[in-house]
């Protein structure tokens, strides 16, 4: 969810660095921390650090790769990579939703233009776990949203450990999801992204 950096906001971006560089200096060089929009090119990587993380504890993907595919095509602008010297380390993706509440609809829907995004998956590589960038890539995540000025909130489903997770991040619990997958039961949680005029005037948006 080929670098495509047009949809994300310049803040989450280190600047181009522009005269006065040898080219000997940068030749072969590549950023030591990056945060940009994931692109199909990324669909990969991004399913094999998702297959090593749920597969092992639920046995479930959330999403198959072609279904990271359709969304990395239908909205990029929805989705943040982390990249350590060009290597994924972490990511999340989302799409548009246009309800109240998420349904098993959500799963597989993106629709365009609504305020409302469904985050999919946040997943981490297993050598970067444990390290904190869960929760800086959610921080940036959100940061992003909030220069999106259609967006209002976020709303996504979890299993109960993760629910104090996502309430240090400022989610607050909707209930019991409508959504089921095979034997798992989730709580789903929302962040509201409106009323932060003061946040977005100093983020850099």
């Amino acid at each position: 969810m080929a670098q495509q950096r047009s949809n994300i906001s310049p803040f989450l971006l280190k600047p181009l660095l522009r005269g006065g560089i040898p080219s000997r200096q940068r030749r072969h060089t590549l950023p030591a921390s990056e945060f940009r929009n994931l692109t199909p090119q990324d669909a990969i990587s991004v399913f094999e650090i998702e297959r090593e993380a749920f597969v092992s504890v639920s046995g479930l993907c959330p999403l198959t790769l072609d279904e990271v595919l359709h969304f990395l095509s239908l909205c990029p602008e929805l989705s943040l990579g982390w990249f350590e010297e060009g290597q994924l380390v972490a990511f999340i993706i989302g799409s548009g939703w246009d309800k109240e509440r998420l349904s098993q609809d959500a799963l597989t829907t993106h629709v365009a233009g609504t305020p409302t995004v469904h985050i999919h998956v946040l997943s981490v590589h297993r050598h970067c776990r444990q390290q904190g960038k869960g929760s800086i890539l959610l921080w940036r995540y959100l940061q992003y949203l909030r220069c999106l000025p259609w967006l209002r909130r976020a709303l996504l489903i979890c299993e109960e450990f993760l629910v104090p997770f996502y309430h240090k991040a400022g989610f607050k619990e909707k209930g019991p999801s409508l959504i089921s997958v095979g034997h798992l039961r989730f709580t789903e949680m929302e962040y509201s992204l409106g009323g932060r005029a003061f946040e977005r005037r100093n983020s850099g948006c």
